[in-house]
């Protein structure tokens, strides 16, 4: 009998506990600063749900709809916590240890799901001293969809040695100097990465509708035993259900399984940013890290890299970390991580928080003149320009033919004269184009010139 009793007393509260939040909401979160943020979730529909928190001065309260959802918009403030929210419709959920900060989502393939027990360089001092307790994890877990859905799997966790370890080493390191040059504003960082996937995974399927060339190239990609090959699957079930989850900025490291098939990969990422930014209602931020130097078959890697470099620098509100100098070529997943984060921390520190830390970007190429027998390349963010060895063994020239043969480089100021005596009327010129190039022309700041071809510009 008492049983019977315990379990009607059971179900009849599960019955009316109908209030629940997302997965992406649990204690240890970081809400986005001096922002309006959403909080969203079910309950029965015609439920009244009152939300309270420390950092707010008066309720919010809605009317769950016919569809049994609710959406609250609270304003954020500036930093602080650890906050209280509680939410109390029938039943009360509370979120605890709740900090306003800065909140980044990280995503794309192995190098960015690649954490530090994975053996990075350094891994075992750098994890003895991850004691960040304002900066916090969510790792989105490895799903894949037909249709976007709603909710995923996970928990926020503080930073500790411990997390930390498993969690993605560059979005740790960029988080660590982040909050050091923001004076200690707590971090969030969102991960959603798996390895090995494609692109076309992770960009939404109206994409694929609108242009059906980028469909032709999904169709052309080979199976895997260890990624799902459903198209938008990966954005669907991982990127799809935290559309809502208000972020300062997204960061993307992936194009190493989009090598079989290079060609109009920056139209394809150019496309999945646009997407991400449309479904979330506003341009964030999204930079892109470039892959790195790996011995593969004809020029894949180096057309990959090329393609990168062509979105972040035509795609508004973005930029371009460079890994070429870092690593072996041997190694698919190098191993210096840390590097990569603070260049990428440099670089929207000085573009999205306005702190200027002085030249934090790499060379970039620009324009190409040609006149006689000569082109002249222009770069800007060159100050100080240099080649690390002297003169560079890098440069390439080729006329109207497109034989490319190799070339004496000058540098000018903040540009580069090129010449050979093979190509008497230059007509293209590349550089550091192979698959196992390591950068040698460099800034004042020892950040290196990304590969390139002019053959793209024109």
């Amino acid at each position: 009998m008492k049983i019977y009793t315990l379990l009607s007393i059971l179900m009849s509260s599960l019955i009316w506990a109908n209030l629940h939040l997302p997965a992406i909401f649990t204690d240890n979160m970081v809400l986005q600063r001096n922002s309006e943020v959403v909080i969203w979730g079910n309950a029965t529909p015609r439920e009244e749900i009152t939300l309270k928190a420390d950092f707010l001065d008066k309720e919010y309260k809605v009317i769950t709809g016919n569809d049994a959802t609710f959406r609250i918009i609270i304003p954020t403030g500036k930093e602080g916590g650890p906050y209280t929210i509680s939410l109390k419709g029938y039943n009360e959920v509370s979120l605890k240890n709740v900090m306003l900060g800065e909140v980044w989502l990280v995503s794309g393939q192995s190098n960015m799901e690649m954490s530090a027990a994975w053996g990075i360089k350094d891994g075992e001092a750098e994890i003895a001293k991850a004691h960040h307790p304002n900066i916090r994890f969510f790792s989105v877990p490895k799903l894949s969809a037909a249709f976007p859905q709603n909710n995923l799997f996970g928990a926020w966790q503080n930073c500790t040695p411990e997390t930390m370890k498993n969690f993605s080493a560059i979005g740790y390191f960029f988080a660590e100097k982040l909050q050091q040059e923001l004076k200690g504003v707590p971090v969030g960082i969102i991960c959603s990465a798996w390895g090995g996937t494609p692109a076309e995974l992770w960009t939404p399927g109206y994409v694929f509708k609108e242009n059906p060339s980028l469909f032709e190239n999904y169709k052309k990609l080979s199976p895997s035993e260890y990624y799902p090959s459903q198209l938008s699957g990966a954005y669907y079930a991982m990127i799809s259900p935290i559309n809502s989850y208000k972020i300062k900025g997204a960061f993307w490291y992936q194009g190493e399984t989009n090598t079989g098939n290079p060609d109009g990969y920056s139209t394809l990422l150019s496309s999945m940013i646009s997407a991400w930014r449309s479904e979330r209602g506003y341009e964030f931020p999204f930079y892109i890290i470039q892959i790195a130097p790996y011995a593969e078959q004809g020029d894949s890697n180096v057309k990959i890299k090329n393609e990168q470099r062509i979105a972040s620098e035509t795609v508004p509100n973005s930029g371009l970390v460079i890994t070429s100098d870092l690593d072996v070529v041997n190694d698919i997943h190098p191993k210096n991580k840390k590097p990569v984060g603070i260049r990428m921390a440099n670089l929207i520190l000085k573009n999205v928080y306005h702190i200027n830390n002085g030249l934090v970007e790499s060379p970039q190429f620009t324009s190409v003149d040609f006149k006689g027998n000569k082109a002249t390349l222009h770069f800007k963010y060159a100050e100080g320009l240099h080649f690390k060895n002297k003169e560079s063994q890098l440069f390439e020239i080729a006329g109207s033919d497109g034989k490319f043969s190799k070339a004496k480089a000058t540098i000018k100021g903040k540009d580069i004269i090129v010449e050979s005596k093979a190509v008497p009327a230059p007509a293209y010129v590349r550089y550091a184009w192979s698959n196992t190039a390591i950068p040698d022309l460099f800034n004042q700041s020892e950040l290196p010139a990304s590969s390139f071809t002019t053959e793209t510009e024109q």
